[in-house]
């Protein structure tokens, strides 16, 4: 078992701009897919990546020290430190327990397409950290490390349940075909913005705004285009973090070139999936009439979208201002500042693209963020200390995006107070709901149809 997790590990490691292509190779073969098209697919995903990556670090070079300039010259103080994703993967995949994180969740995936409980085939196997970081806070509060790798299951099953459901909506907004988020910190926020959105669209005024980044072009002329934007949205970060003229029209460039050149770093990576994806539901509609198939990627993909990225950099500011006049909070947001495009970018695609709808349905999405955040602190700490992770001299730690998103409420809290049966219950409802979307309710829609 050792030999076989160092194994997955190391492969792991290589990142995913190596790992991705030589498992859609693989996939492709399966799939029928001719060797020297399936190559070049993988490849041309690999350099998607890459570049995919690199506006990514641009964002997070610029964007960092922008951030911990507007909280020193915010004066914020609180108790406890977001360190974000990138930490918090080191410490989900640091314990015993998540380090079975990727075996776990790939047979689950397997059992579950098998029996046509998912329409998701996740090749994002890094990103099942965000079950390792669940398995691990409940077995720190049980103390039991079969329910820690049980946690895992249903976790993976509410990921996938949620990805399936949200991919009409990402598919439509994004233009992204055949294309789900199994991503832990993005997926549920799809349940999160369906009753935002039917609200809004009740009430009135609100439901007459409509301000994609298409008609604030059509009203704003230049000022609607998203590289005159991302210079503006910039200069405004860099007059917040009192950066000098220098360094503030400096941000204003590179985020405008992150925003015109992140989508053109995704079409490269959508050429490369595009044959992958319709050869995947050429052979699942063959083999299994009436099912679709998904290929599960990293939200990373709607990272580049206009809206999301927009709306993420407005919410910078406002979560810093949000944090400090939230009462109850004790959560310092930092190392995930950058990742509010992950965070916001299924919800963008359930309000249709709306910058407005998006920065409200944020700001409620941060709101609650930042209460589980200080809530699950105290178990973020003790694991962070298990896996030996460097504490900095912070006391107190946590994360925003998923210490603060609320399946960890639901799963981390259900677990501590009633252990097996807390869990079991939550693996119960999600497997009903998986059983009627993927079984009656498809029979409905193929018959309606």
């Amino acid at each position: 078992m050792e030999t076989i997790t160092n194994g997955l590990q190391w492969f792991v490691n290589l990142g995913a701009s190596v790992m991705l292509p030589i498992i859609l190779f693989i996939f492709a073969l399966f799939f029928k897919i001719k060797p020297s098209k399936a190559f070049k697919s993988g490849l041309t995903i690999g350099i998607g990546f890459i570049g995919l990556n690199l506006i990514i670090g641009l964002l997070t070079k610029n964007l960092g020290p922008a951030a911990q300039d507007m909280v020193k010259n915010f004066g914020l103080h609180l108790g406890t430190i977001d360190i974000g994703w990138p930490a918090a993967s080191a410490i989900a995949y640091g314990t015993v327990l998540g380090s079975l994180a990727i075996p776990v969740g790939v047979l689950a995936n397997v059992v579950l397409l098998f029996f046509g409980l998912t329409k998701t085939l996740d090749v994002d196997v890094w990103n099942y950290w965000h079950i390792a970081f669940t398995g691990s806070l409940v077995y720190i509060v049980s103390h039991d490390f079969a329910l820690g790798l049980f946690t895992m299951v249903v976790h993976v099953m509410i990921i996938y349940l949620l990805a399936d459901m949200a991919a009409p909506a990402i598919q439509k907004t994004y233009g992204l075909e055949g294309i789900s988020f199994p991503q832990g910190a993005s997926a549920p926020g799809y349940l999160l913005a369906l009753p935002l959105n039917w609200l809004m669209d009740r009430i009135p005024g609100i439901n007459k705004i409509k301000l994609t980044p298409e008609t604030i072009q059509k009203k704003m002329g230049i000022f609607g285009d998203s590289g005159v934007m991302g210079l503006i949205i910039g200069i405004v970060i860099g007059v917040l973090a009192r950066y000098d003229i220098t360094k503030t029209l400096q941000l204003g460039v590179s985020t405008a070139a992150i925003l015109i050149l992140m989508p053109r770093m995704v079409s490269l990576l959508m050429e490369g999936l595009a044959p992958i994806s319709e050869g995947a539901n050429t052979f699942v509609k063959a083999k299994f009439p009436g099912r679709d198939l998904y290929i599960g990627m990293d939200s990373a993909l709607a990272a580049g979208n206009s809206t999301v990225l927009s709306s993420a950099l407005i919410l910078v500011p406002l979560t810093l201002i949000i944090a400090v006049i939230t009462p109850g909070n004790s959560v310092l947001p930092f190392g995930d500042l950058a990742t509010l495009p992950y965070m916001i970018a299924v919800m963008a695609a359930v309000f249709r693209g709306d910058i407005f709808r998006t920065i409200i349905g944020g700001i409620v999405n941060i709101v609650a963020s930042l209460y589980i955040a200080s809530w699950v602190a105290p178990l973020v700490t003790q694991s962070a200390k298990a896996a030996h992770f460097a504490m900095q001299g912070n006391s107190s730690i946590s994360v925003l995006s998923d210490g603060g998103v609320w399946t960890t409420w639901v799963i981390v809290g259900l677990g501590k107070i009633m252990s097996w049966g807390g869990i079991g219950i939550i693996g119960i409802v999600t497997l009903a709901i998986m059983v009627w979307y993927n079984k009656f309710r498809s029979k409905k829609l193929v018959k309606a149809n």
